[in-house]
């Protein structure tokens, strides 16, 4: 059965994995899931509610969702209609919200309920396409919502005339709108088409191991280009997809549906490391020095050949305490993908030494989204890269060090906006992905800076912060970490604690506070730090080595501005807010 379009995954789905729980998500407490049919029949129902309130092909219509299934019955449906699906974060502000839904011209919004709505409650009246086209996924008192739609269409249904629009729906149909999260200026929506996602879905395909009753639990955002491609893979393959409740629950999602496959990003990858190694700081006597024996084993993982010694204490280390780390993470794991941001190197070979592979990638909205992935095959795998460029896409190093690729991953371009469209794809069809990188002997890609990110010091030396950045954040007491130094005579840092080590460590070392503030202010707690820099600095030559830090009181978060959705540093809000720190920085020391 031919899949060329999105909705085609469907029935597609139905002919080859008829499954009881093609997706699942917690109500009251309960996993409920919804098998292949009932998915179908809910899509069926809301495009013929809303082939009923005047939805046509070409509509922008929005969602403002967490995960759960309502996201995905409304996607399809709107798929089946030619609708483009306007998929909004959650997370973003007001003024974002306005600005999307504004410039993407959205006739209809979709929110999940009380706490999203009241984000949009203020802005209604300044979009006037929206009118009272706003619909809720819960019933809720003074909106109308899904269920609604879905009668309607129960009360109307119009087979044949859907599949008269079906039929009319191309491969090359803009299917999607994506604005990106950006780190400045106004958010971008990037034109995607049903080929652009399914060559993608059918790339990646191979590299997932699947088996007759593979599980998934998603958490990363919907409306993220690189979880939306993943989930139709899921589809295409026929893996049940579970929704997590929050990034709360992850721990406890993973162990009562113990999935097969996770997607995730560094960040929270990292978040289970640091949570385990303080389970092994608890430990005393022999159990804490064979806890932390097993991490040395780990940490020393290489795929591209161990010894016979080193398989043996590696054997030993997983029976006595890394099976342990893996059965808390539900014990079922075939694979994990990272993407979104680089992996540290030493948590790569933690998780393979857990028996835990895994997979990063690499790529942007733009490109639908993956370039580049880690696989099973031969050369797939090399820790530090994000391994070889995917079949049907052609990429290669500009003269500067900057990634370019073409082919059909490309986005159709920036809606309603030409000439940022033209900006980053070239007369040749080239996308200029504003990354740095290189390709390695065996082919696999190693990124290496962000292009835009890079700076010049005052004595002419170029600094490239994300390398320095992710050996910094090895340190299990560092949380986050931002370079800065452009025009200066040294590179600095802004560094936030991991809070919850260093309250562990200044408990064991018996130093009082009473905030965070004075706790980051306490002079053993600046001798800490300064010991870490120093040892940090030693990977690196005089221009790259941060000279001084001051010390952050308070996480880094997309609530309080300093991270984007996907958890990317927003460098210039970060400058901006601690502009006179930062100044400091640069001033003599007194």
């Amino acid at each position: 059965m031919e899949v060329t379009r999105l909705f085609d995954l469907l029935p597609h789905y139905a002919t080859y994995f008829p499954k009881d729980d093609a997706l699942a998500a917690k109500e009251n407490g309960i996993w409920v899931t919804y098998s292949i049919k009932q998915y179908i029949d809910k899509v069926n129902y809301i495009s013929y509610g809303l082939m009923q309130l005047g939805v046509k092909k070409g509509d922008r219509i929005a969602s403002i969702s967490n995960n759960r299934p309502e996201w995905n019955f409304l996607d399809m449906a709107l798929h089946q209609l030619g609708a483009i699906h306007v998929s909004i974060y959650p997370t973003i502000s007001e003024s974002d919200y306005e600005y999307i839904l504004n410039h993407a011209e959205v006739k209809m919004v979709f929110v999940s309920g009380w706490e999203l709505l009241r984000k949009i409650e203020n802005i209604i009246s300044n979009i006037p396409n929206l009118k009272d086209n706003v619909y809720t996924f819960r019933n809720l008192r003074g909106y109308k919502h899904l269920n609604e739609v879905i009668e309607l269409g129960m009360a109307n249904p119009s087979p044949q005339y859907l599949s008269d629009i079906k039929d009319s729906i191309t491969p090359e149909d803009i299917v999607t709108l994506i604005y990106t999260s950006g780190t400045t200026g106004n958010p971008k929506g990037v034109m995607l088409s049903h080929a652009n996602i399914l060559n993608n879905v059918k790339a990646v395909t191979p590299i997932i191991p699947v088996k007759a009753n593979s599980r998934c639990l998603s958490y990363l955002p919907l409306c993220h280009v690189y979880e939306r491609m993943m989930i139709y893979t899921w589809h295409y393959t026929g893996i049940s997809i579970y929704y997590a409740e929050s990034m709360a629950s992850i721990a406890d999602n993973l162990k009562e549906i113990k999935p097969d496959i996770f997607t995730s990003v560094p960040r929270l990858l990292e978040k289970f490391y640091d949570k385990i190694i303080a389970v092994g700081y608890k430990q005393k006597g022999i159990k804490k020095r064979i806890f932390f024996w097993a991490n040395k084993v780990a940490q020393e993982f290489d795929l591209e050949g161990t010894t016979w010694w080193y398989n043996q204490k590696l054997k030993i280390a997983r029976k006595l305490v890394l099976n342990k780390w893996k059965e808390a993470l539900g014990g079922n794991f075939n694979v994990v993908v990272s993407g979104g941001a680089a992996i540290q190197p030493r948590i790569s070979k933690i998780f393979w030494a857990m028996n835990v592979p895994v997979l990063e990638g690499y790529g942007l909205t733009e490109t639908s989204p993956v370039i580049a992935v880690s696989n099973f095959f031969k050369d797939g795998i090399k820790i530090g890269t994000v391994g070889p460029v995917l079949p049907g896409i052609e990429m290669k190093i500009a003269e500067d060090g900057e990634i370019l690729t073409r082919g059909h991953c490309i986005m159709k371009g920036y809606y309603n906006a030409p000439e940022l469209t033209a900006e980053v794809i070239d007369d040749e069809g080239w996308f200029h992905t504003g990354d740095i990188g290189q390709i390695e002997p065996e082919g696999q890609l190693r990124i290496t800076g962000r292009k835009k990110e890079m700076f010049k010091t005052a004595f002419g030396k170029y600094v490239v912060p994300t390398i320095i950045e992710n050996k910094f954040a090895e340190q299990s007491i560092i949380d986050a970490i931002m370079v800065v130094g452009e025009n200066q005579p040294y590179a600095a840092a802004l560094i936030v604690p991991e809070f919850n080590d260093l309250r562990s460590w200044c408990n064991y070392k018996g130093i009082t506070y009473t905030t965070n503030e004075e706790m980051i202010n306490h002079p053993e707690v600046l001798k800490k730090f300064k010991r870490v820099v120093d040892n940090c600095n030693k990977f690196f030559g005089e221009t790259e080595k941060v000279k001084r830090f001051k010390l952050i009181g308070y996480p880094w978060s997309v609530d309080t501005g300093e991270l984007t959705p996907t958890l990317k540093l927003r460098r210039n809000y970060i400058i901006n807010k601690n502009k006179e720190m930062i100044e400091s920085l640069f001033n003599k020391p007194e």
